[in-house]
């Protein structure tokens, strides 16, 4: 499974769970997988990189044995979708001391601006198979 590009997002965040559609659409090759981070299996993937903390303020991605987090996850998940979308690799130039206070304060208004859900989010039937949380009951 190390190859595939795992995005693990809040599973009651609107902009969230928008924004792994928005992946799933560009993602012809169906590389990412995902988990909501309020899943167990979620929790056991940042254990096996030694996080310990319940970090729902942020998408974390996983690839190639690396942990990114905050702007770094999303512009790296950037730059594994189809077509133009690499391109947002060049606001990696940008320093984390710039760019992750600007994550986290959309971060801190996401449920405000956008809503929150009652309960986690759950995929269309014919992308179930990419959730390594599907077999897990979430509320």
């Amino acid at each position: 499974m190390d190859e595939n590009p795992i995005l693990l997002f809040d599973g009651v965040c609107h902009l969230c769970a928008g924004s792994v559609q928005f992946v799933i659409k560009r993602d012809p090759k169906e590389r990412f997988r995902f988990a909501r981070l309020q899943s167990t299996a979620a929790q056991q993937l940042l254990a096996a990189h030694n996080i310990t903390d319940n970090r729902l303020d942020s998408v974390i991605l996983i690839y190639q044995g690396q942990l990114y987090h905050k702007s770094r996850a999303a512009l790296r998940t950037a730059m594994l979708l189809h077509r133009g979308w690499p391109l947002m690799g060049v606001f990696l130039l940008v320093p984390r001391f710039i760019a992750d206070p600007v994550y986290d304060y959309i971060g801190r208004h996401r449920y405000q601006w956008f809503g929150k859900m009652s309960a986690c989010w759950l995929p269309e039937t014919d992308q179930r198979w990419r959730f390594l949380d599907m077999d897990e009951e979430l509320e």
